[in-house]
């Protein structure tokens, strides 16, 4: 059976990979039979999930930009700011979950979320970087933080919640490992024209998600509590069930 790079997958590979079941002290042939029927289907099922990941590997789903650095200004003793773009490039809703090697010093928002088909969303990364120590130069620290992105594929309608990776590993995606950067803040250049465009489409995008919808009828604030002529009514209705209730002692 041929696998990527022309290797094939031995008879002894797949033996190593099939679990050793036992039957235990069966009280009858009955239950021997069926525990073995049941180790068998289990077995199979491990086997052939192991040999579809080897031989199809789960391809990505989201479109990164940058796709393999994040840039940040040198600023020793600050937190400071960059941004990454997430683009769902598949027919399906997608989960994403950021990942870091530093969460002492790093955090992102938002730390994961479920993406539509064909929709994009810009994450803010915050980072404090360190002061310089042994005459550290600032192409040194760029080896200590790394942030990884990883994607599931979901069902319309699912809520997220970190546990969704924990809970299908295998259909888990690294969507890609992006790589620390910095750039001279007080010199103007590229990356840090374009990391100052995201952070302001960021900006804008999470200012656009905290007001609520032009909507006829009652408004909804973003929080989900109802609000304005609905809210008035429940309150004068308990109103006048206190007058009552006072007027009927």
């Amino acid at each position: 059976m041929p696998i990527a790079g022309g290797e094939k997958l031995s008879d002894t590979k797949i033996f190593s990979l099939w679990p050793i079941c036992s039957s235990g002290n069966a009280s009858s042939s009955f239950n021997s039979t069926q525990n073995l029927r049941q180790c068998h289907a289990s077995s199979s099922k491990t086997v052939s999930s192991v040999v579809r990941s080897l031989l199809f590997p789960l391809r990505r789903r989201l479109r990164l930009d940058p796709s393999s650095y994040l840039y940040f200004p040198y600023e020793p003793g600050k937190q400071v700011r960059s941004a990454v773009r997430l683009i769902n490039k598949t027919k399906s809703h997608v989960a994403f979950k950021f990942q870091t090697t530093a969460p002492k010093s790093c955090y992102m928002r938002p730390p994961g979320g479920i993406l539509a088909p064909g929709e994009s969303l810009i994450a803010t990364v915050f980072k404090f970087v360190e002061q310089p120590e042994n005459n550290e130069k600032m192409s040194d620290q760029k080896k200590k933080a790394k942030f990884k992105i990883i994607s599931l594929k979901v069902k319309e309608g699912v809520d997220y919640v970190p546990e969704l990776f924990d809970e299908q590993k295998d259909q888990v995606v690294v969507e890609g490992v992006l790589r620390v950067i910095f750039v001279d803040a007080e010199r103007r250049s590229p990356a840090l024209e374009k990391v100052e465009r995201q952070l302001a489409e960021a900006d804008a995008e999470l200012e656009a998600r905290k007001k609520p919808p032009a909507e006829a009828g009652p408004r909804v604030a973003a929080e989900g509590f109802v609000i304005d002529e609905w809210k008035e009514r429940r309150e004068k209705y308990l109103a006048r069930q206190q007058v009552q209730a006072v007027d009927s002692v």
